[in-house]
């Protein structure tokens, strides 16, 4: 499926470190920075619920290797994922623009 811009899968901007914790190169599209940060929150909530891949995509009505190529970079979470994801672990995880201005913060 094309993306928006032809940007690249936000993993692959990773510039040095390891996703998603990265540094990600000076030319990484802001769909990068959101990818990033958002793979970090769902990864965060993840372990504060203490909950599983499969039992997140269970509970979420989302399949599990969904919410193994979001947590990697690999695709972006469309509306409906990202709603589910939100209310199966009561939490926002999309960043906003917090992911764009914090850039190259971490």
């Amino acid at each position: 499926m094309p993306r928006s811009n032809n940007d690249q899968l936000p993993a692959t901007y990773v510039a040095s470190g390891n996703w998603p914790h990265a540094r990600l190169t000076e030319d990484a599209p802001v769909s990068a920075h959101y990818g990033q940060a958002f793979a970090r929150n769902l990864a965060q909530a993840m372990a504060s619920a203490d909950i599983g891949l499969r039992a997140l995509g269970d509970k979420a009505g989302v399949s599990h290797a969904t919410i193994s190529r979001l947590l990697r970079g690999m695709v972006l979470p469309d509306m409906g994922t990202l709603a589910r994801l939100e209310v199966a672990l009561s939490t926002g995880l999309w960043p906003g623009l917090a992911a764009w201005t914090e850039r190259g913060n971490d």
